[in-house]
């Protein structure tokens, strides 16, 4: 029998440490969509069901509150130790709007400043091509 495919080592080796917000939250996406899981970060909470509601509204309502408690624990154990015991109590939900509050700003803070460096920089008359490129090249990645 073939394993199945889990993509959450990348999460291992990609840790949130606050810097790498923005790419740490574009591997939780991965992982979570590859898990069919993704849907919870739209935003889009559920409401708890009523006493009246159907089967299939209380099902419905159960496995989201199963997926939304999985995708927790995947953002929380791909977090440094000092996030996490900052968020352990927050849903997924919560826990982005949270981190994105703390360093959203200062990863565009710090796009910016790569942006100018790279747009600042020229080529002296007579260097040689390769290091400038390169130079370039690590701005831009």
């Amino acid at each position: 029998m073939a394993k199945s495919l889990s993509l959450r080592n990348i999460l291992d080796a990609n840790k949130l440490t606050g810097l790498n917000f923005i790419d740490w939250f574009r591997n939780i996406k991965i992982v979570l969509k590859q898990e069919k899981k993704a849907y919870v970060l739209n935003g889009l909470a559920l409401e708890e069901t009523s006493d009246d509601a159907t089967n299939e509204e209380k099902k419905a309502y159960r496995v989201y509150i199963n997926d939304l408690d999985q995708a927790t624990c995947v953002m929380l154990a791909s977090t440094a130790l000092d996030l996490q015991k900052q968020h352990e109590d927050m849903n997924a939900l919560d826990i982005i709007l949270n981190l994105r509050e703390m360093f959203d700003k200062e990863s565009r803070t710090e796009r910016f400043d790569f942006l100018r460096e790279l747009f600042r920089s020229k080529m002296l008359e007579g260097s040689p091509i390769r290091p400038h490129v390169l130079k370039m090249i690590g701005y831009i990645t």
